[in-house]
């Protein structure tokens, strides 16, 4: 087996931190007697009295070395790849309609030659080691358009920055968000996907999902085997199936809608971070994956548009794992899985005098499918996690009064696509969580529990063998009700927080 260039590259880069990660770990993950587990949201809730004033980060070396090893990985692919300002679609590259890889035909959710080309790499077809298709240097864009409806008027939407478009309390149309991406081959066995986003609610700009790989195919003892290196900025982007927090249902949801405030830290790192993993499937049964991440700096991320002062402030290497079993019979799928998170965080960015929390995000899921012969498709998606936090740090700096808390969540969902063109979801979704009187503050009952269902059809007309337009045109057409029983902590008068959104999504 011939080993590249850029193989070299991105593993040595890999190997490197994922040892000075390991180091870390070692050095300050033991875990004590108690468990520790991320307690919440509330980056944004956690607020130091002004009398605080930013301390030296301790840390800033292995920050900054973690966000230039990201970037000099992405520089050697890109660089390896002769072209780097042509990205062929997916579609384009393998010569497949999108409804092969896409259970319904547009959107994340993958079929098993959706996961089996995520995972050898982005790179199954177009006959060449570069990434174009037939001498076309192709770049894919999204448009997403919305309305938005809520039971009662909502205060009037917050704006960020000064150009921004303001909104009225109720009823909205808005530009969701435009997006470019890189999809594809890079060269040989290294591909990628990357995005790059236009948000048209905040007016902004920003590095959005990246996922570049390396990945080969070998025998292990005699079983099939296939392996690679992952660089991404988002914890689970890399994840091949629909119920880890980065292509969990809903696929879209209305961003001037109110939502529950609690959410766990694996779903709340998104393009702060940079990291990696190394992982395997064998024989086509068992997943393994084990890495991780460290936050780019405030300047990293002011340069890539994603800084906000409550952003989590990681110290160190945060470990990452996954593990899946999947089995494939006749016209059915189904996959049980865990994955987890570990990370050392300052309550706040302003104070670091008082140490760290430390928080681990520990989830099981489930995905069963029936494809049939693609007509009719039913599927079935699951995930309960919990974060366990200890708060020393927080307890210090009077952000929290408990040593420990715990919030957990429940996601279940099941669709039934008719033709790969109509689909039907339902989906329900718990968050339950620990009192503290102060860290969660601002909730109902000073308790983050929130209880909600979503209902959604979606209409999609293109994205089929013999479809209008293949492979440049496709679209999506939704209608989503969001429903309330219990937001962030109450009770009474959660309905007012239901939600109709409709929604118009194109990629071309």
């Amino acid at each position: 087996m011939e080993t590249t260039g850029v193989e070299l590259a991105v593993l040595s880069g890999m190997l490197f931190k994922l040892a000075g990660s390991l180091d870390f770990c070692a050095a300050h993950h033991r875990l004590p007697g108690k468990r520790r587990v991320v307690g919440g949201t509330v980056w944004s809730k956690v607020r130091l009295p002004s009398a605080f004033r930013p301390q030296p980060s301790r840390d800033r070396r292995s920050r900054i070395g973690l966000t230039g090893m990201f970037a000099l990985g992405l520089l050697l692919l890109l660089a390896y790849s002769h072209s780097a300002e042509a990205i062929p679609s997916f579609s384009r590259q393998t010569g497949f309609a999108c409804a092969m890889c896409h259970t319904q035909a547009f959107g994340p959710n993958l079929t098993p030659l959706g996961r089996a080309f995520k995972r050898e790499g982005y790179t199954r077809g177009n006959g060449g080691d570069g990434p174009l298709t037939k001498g076309i240097p192709p770049l894919s864009g999204m448009l997403m358009g919305s309305f938005t409806h809520t039971q009662r008027g909502q205060a009037p939407q917050p704006t960020t920055g000064p150009s921004a478009p303001t909104f009225n309390s109720n009823d909205n149309f808005a530009l969701d968000q435009a997006s470019l991406f890189y999809g594809g081959r890079l060269y040989g066995p290294a591909g990628a996907f990357a995005q790059f986003t236009y948000d048209g609610v905040a007016n902004t700009v920003h590095v959005d999902n990246i996922d570049l790989r390396v990945a080969h195919k070998a025998e292990l003892w005699g079983h099939p085997l296939d392996y690679g290196v992952t660089l991404n900025n988002n914890p689970t982007v890399q994840d091949l199936w629909n119920t880890t927090p980065a292509w969990s249902f809903p696929f879209a949801s209305s961003p001037l809608a109110p939502t529950p405030s609690a959410g766990q830290l694996i779903a709340n790192l998104g393009q702060q971070v940079g990291g990696g993993s190394l992982y395997a499937m064998v024989d086509d049964h068992l997943y393994l994956e084990a890495g991780a991440y460290g936050d780019f700096s405030v300047d990293a991320q002011k340069g890539m548009g994603v800084w906000a002062p409550d952003n989590p402030s990681l110290t160190g290497g945060a470990p990452y794992w996954r593990l899946v079993l999947q089995h494939e019979w006749e016209d059915q799928y189904a996959a049980l899985g865990t994955y987890g998170l570990r990370a050392q965080i300052y309550p706040d960015r302003l104070h670091r005098a008082f140490g760290t929390d430390s928080t681990t995000d520990l989830g099981v899921d489930l995905t069963y499918q029936y494809l049939g012969n693609m007509r009719h498709i039913f599927e079935l998606r699951g995930a309960y996690a919990r974060e366990s936090r200890t708060l020393a740090a927080s307890r210090a700096v009077g952000a929290a009064t408990r040593g420990e808390v715990m919030l957990d969540t429940l996601n279940l969902n099941a669709s039934y696509t008719f033709a790969q063109t109509y689909t039907g979801s339902f989906g329900f979704f718990h968050t339950t969580g620990n009192r503290d009187p102060v860290l969660y503050a601002g909730f109902a009952g000073l308790r983050p529990d929130s209880q909600y269902f979503i209902s959604e059809f979606a209409y999609v007309p293109f994205g089929k063998t013999a479809s209008f337009g293949l492979p440049w045109l496709n679209l999506r057409f939704a209608v989503q009700y969001v429903a309330y029983t219990h937001f962030n902590g109450a009770r009474r008068h959660a309905e007012d927080n239901n939600t109709l959104f409709v929604s118009g999504w194109l990629a071309f």
